[in-house]
């Protein structure tokens, strides 16, 4: 049997699927593989554990090939202990590449385009017709990720407290506290600014929720969220044209929870880039990254044939 194995490994779950030509023969979630989020010893195990199921959901004991997209793949001895791991579950042929990658490879098999990224993190990537690429954004949590569901946690509390300061009225200091657990603002503001501190990525439904019941500096956010996303992907095209000579424009997909997940976000994203760029083919549904890490399986299989 020609199987072959594609995985997504987000911030919060690992994706695995095991495909042999159009056939889905398994599919199957566990958590994190990400070492900087869980840590060495839970991310290989949760992929162990993914492996060792979606092996038995397929019926497998070996495959020809695998295609991994995680988000450190760059951080030093990623790529060697998830090969290590491959090893043991007998892949002839793996690779492991960002998760931007996959995505990329989800919405234009190769070709050209522009994937805006927008989950717990958020990444603009575009690729000329000669697989070059151009990015923004994508400066981590601390540094940038503007649009993200971390940058709406994070940025929803500063707002909160600064709208408190006037005495203007929000409910998200209120509702963060319930998530939190903390019954004071001192309390809340103390966690808030501890170390390695709370996942302020957690709070973006809360926040989403809160605006669509009209709190207006939830709504507030979320609107900033969608125009940089709106700029980072005119940026990267702006780049593409200058330096690679593209004249017409390139498509835009996208993935993610927060514009997948929050509609207000993606319709002012695409509204916005509607009205800058009316030529510009936009995706009206998200990007499956998972789908890209098989295509690229999939290749690596045909290319040892």
């Amino acid at each position: 049997m020609n199987a072959v194995l594609g995985i997504d490994g987000g911030g919060t779950r690992t994706r695995a699927s095991i495909v042999a030509g159009d056939q889905v023969l398994a599919f199957a979630l566990n958590g994190s593989i990400k070492r900087l989020r869980v840590g060495k010893e839970a991310a290989e195990e949760n992929l162990r554990a993914l492996l060792k199921e979606v092996y038995a959901m397929a019926g497998v004991t070996s495959l020809q090939a695998a295609s991994c997209g995680v988000a450190s793949a760059t951080m030093p001895g990623t790529a060697e202990w998830i090969t290590a791991v491959f090893n043991d579950f007998s892949i002839a042929r793996s690779e492991v590449v960002g998760d931007e990658v996959i995505a990329l490879d989800a919405a234009f098999h190769g070709g050209p385009g522009i994937l805006q990224i927008a989950g717990t993190g958020s990444n603009t990537i575009g690729r000329a017709p000669d697989g070059s690429r151009e990015c923004a954004g994508g400066w981590s949590s601390h540094l940038g990720d503007e649009g993200s569901g971390y940058w709406i946690g994070l940025h929803s509390v500063r707002r909160a407290l600064r709208a408190h300061d006037h005495e203007q009225p929000t409910k998200i200091l209120e509702r963060v506290g319930e998530i939190w657990g903390t019954s004071t603002l001192e309390d809340l503001v103390n966690l808030g600014d501890s170390t390695p501190g709370p996942d302020f990525a957690a709070l973006a439904p809360a926040i989403y929720a809160l605006a669509e019941a009209g709190d207006a500096v939830a709504h507030g956010v979320l609107q900033q969220a969608a125009a940089d996303l709106v700029e980072f992907v005119l940026l990267v095209r702006a780049k593409l044209r200058s330096k690679h000579g593209i004249v017409g424009e390139v498509p835009v997909a996208w993935t993610g929870g927060v514009i997948e997940k929050m509609a207000s976000v993606r319709e002012a994203f695409i509204a916005g880039l509607a009205a800058a760029a009316p030529q510009m083919p936009v995706a009206r549904e998200g990007v499956v990254s998972i789908d890209g890490a098989l295509w690229r399986a999939n290749k690596l299989a045909d290319s040892a044939n």
